[in-house]
């Protein structure tokens, strides 16, 4: 059950990242799209679900 959270997230974060590059490349440069929502959610991404889906490990249990 613990994978599945973790691949989840990390799933959760590889969208993430198409959906900020896909905003980063949309109109001129000057567009508010590219200079402020993609990179917000670019770093969301690198720096915030991708790290969480690797590092998270839930709760242990004993057999």
């Amino acid at each position: 059950m613990k994978q599945h959270k973790n691949l989840l997230l990390i799933a959760i974060g590889v969208l993430l990242l198409v959906v900020g590059f896909l905003c980063l490349a949309q109109g001129p440069a000057d567009n508010p799209m590219s200079l402020t929502v993609a990179p917000l959610i670019l770093v969301l991404a690198y720096l915030v679900v991708i790290p969480i889906g690797i590092l998270w490990g839930g709760k242990k249990q004993d057999k």
